[in-house]
């Protein structure tokens, strides 16, 4: 392709984003630091991410979900690096299954808000595509200091075992091994799981420790006695093995997953995985890494399936979106991509790039239905800037149209998948299946932005309600005033949304690298690959 100017200062800026987010990712791998690091050394333990490489098959792929979470989020508290957990999709003796394993690093591994809602979604991934699940458990349990956020509500600390009995119920395998502190409710987690495992000398399970058992009750005892690996194995039943070390507590687990049968599939269409015939790395030249300027999305397509082949449906109509059939490493799928082009409509008139017309999410509504009906997953490649709006859009039925969209990814039976490559603003994140409509995995790019609208709009309209509540109050805004504000809105709106924002707060699963792409929706389809699909598609009362 035609390597100009403005695509070689694309490639290199977007290639400096990617760094930083590599570099921000070698921090976070840090936990609480390298002094906590040593420490947990000389207790004779391995840290978190030890602890998944040992367990994890060498030389196979992996992703890990939730990285980001956190970050920027307790500077107050110190911080919470990776939300005090790590949770890494990847195979066990050539199975697939999600680990969850407690940072000790970070706070001794207690839970802070982020954390809770990190191990839910881990609990997510694991209930929806039928997939094991094994945590490594070292935690102090809840956070005191911020009990009143992680505690009480349904979507709280309490969740987790709720959703240990009911994938008890489902089948699912878990595997826990207490590899440190267990403690109070957390104390449950590993004994709702099918089978625990607990290390001597360094793993201890009780719902009260020694010291406060000794204010509740007077009783004088040490924490081994009490809760420790001989008690648990030996007196009370509570655990099924006993480990001498982290290493041979690893080596168990690998032993027990590699007996598991196997299950059902989905049985969604595979073939001979292929590489795109287009240089994938010309994807950094492609994008305009502000999101500002438009570009061709299909050749940003071509360089994520295999073979670069394509098969458009319905290409002239509903320009604005790109629907059609691929294959990516060999799994068949659906593709949904917003059209960042400057386009023609059927009557001749331009149409804005990024922006979902009547026509558009009347097409994508048929291809999503398609897909269903042939029991193809879909990926979602998000860049929109929402939908049309204006006169001739409303009389048009675009509230109408929107809908049965919407309505179609709700209730669409087959796995999603989200990628968001540029913009993803207002309800055009609804329609293009954002995080509240259940994608199976969703990532960002890291020239992604996700709010309700772009940066320049909103703050513009933050600034007339400021601009209005200091005139109530008297004040008079001057045109240095006024352009201060405005700078200051921006800044922070511009901050919020920015991808970091969202990934910290897991709206999306990870920051990644273009080029992962296809590893990451690859592994997202084998995973779902797990779970038939056990309902017709049914989109419900639509207003044609």
């Amino acid at each position: 392709m035609n390597k100009d100017l403005n695509f070689n200062k694309n490639e290199d800026q977007l290639r400096l984003m990617v760094s930083e987010m590599k570099t921000r990712l070698k921090e976070i791998a840090l936990g609480g630091g390298k002094n906590k690091i040593e420490k947990l050394h000389a207790q004779g333990k391995m840290t978190a991410r030890e602890r998944i490489a040992t367990l994890l098959d060498k030389n196979t792929n992996q992703i890990e979900i939730g990285a980001f979470a956190g970050e920027g989020m307790y500077a107050e508290h110190g911080g919470c690096p990776a939300g005090g957990v790590v949770v890494v999709l990847g195979y066990i003796k050539g199975r697939m299954c999600i680990v969850v394993a407690n940072d000790a690093t970070v706070k001794a591994g207690a839970w802070f808000p982020i954390t809770g809602k990190k191990n839910l979604r881990a609990q997510e991934i694991a209930m929806e595509n039928r997939i094991p699940i094994i945590y490594l458990v070292d935690s102090a349990g809840v956070y005191l200091p911020m009990q009143d956020e992680i505690f009480p509500d349904k979507e709280n600390f309490g969740r987790i075992f709720r959703n240990n009995a009911i994938m008890s119920s489902l089948g699912i395998t878990q595997i826990a091994a207490v590899m440190g502190s267990c403690v109070a409710g957390g104390a449950y987690l590993p004994i709702m799981s099918d089978e625990a495992l607990i290390v001597e000398k360094t793993g201890s399970i009780f719902l009260a420790g020694s010291y406060l058992v000794k204010a509740a009750i007077g009783e004088d005892i040490d924490n081994e006695t009490l809760g420790g690996a001989t008690t648990h194995c030996e007196i009370s039943g509570v655990t099924d093995y006993k480990s001498p070390n982290d290493k041979e507590a690893l080596k168990t687990i690998r032993n027990i997953v590699d007996k598991i049968g196997d299950m059902p599939k989905a049985g969604f269409s595979k073939a001979k995985a292929a590489p795109p015939t287009k240089d994938p790395s010309d994807i950094y030249g492609i994008l305009h890494p502000e999101n500002a300027k438009p570009f061709a999305t299909r050749e940003i397509i071509d360089r994520l399936i295999d073979n670069s082949e394509f098969e458009e449906y319905k290409a002239g109509y509903g320009t604005t979106i790109i629907t059609g059939y691929a294959r990516i490493e060999g799994w068949a799928v659906g593709i949904v991509a917003n059209n960042r082009e400057v386009s023609k409509n059927k009557k001749g008139e331009m149409e804005f790039g990024g922006v979902i017309y009547s026509d558009s999410a009347d097409k994508a509504t048929r291809f999503i239905a398609n897909c269903n009906q042939k029991k193809i997953p879909l990926v979602f490649l998000q860049d929109v800037t929402g939908f049309m709006v204006g006169s001739r859009s409303e009389h048009g039925g675009i509230i109408k149209d929107g809908a049965k969209m919407v309505n179609a990814v709700s209730n669409s039976v087959v796995p999603k998948f989200t990628v968001i490559i540029g913009n993803s603003y207002g309800a055009g994140n609804y329609a293009m299946c954002g995080k509240a409509y259940d994608p199976r995995l969703i990532v960002a790019w890291p020239n992604a932005k996700l709010a309700v609208m772009g940066g320049a709009q909103a703050a513009k309209v933050l600034l007339q309600i400021e601009k209005a509540s200091l005139k109530a109050k008297g004040e008079e805004i001057t045109p240095e005033k006024e352009n201060e504000l405005l700078n200051t809105i921006q800044s922070r709106y511009d901050r919020q949304t920015s991808p970091y924002y969202g990934a910290a707060r897991l709206w999306v699963d990870a920051i990644i690298d273009p080029l992962d792409t296809r590893k990451w929706i690859s592994m997202g389809i084998e995973m779902a690959n797990n779970a038939p699909i056990e309902r017709p598609y049914n989109p419900g009362i639509i207003q044609v």
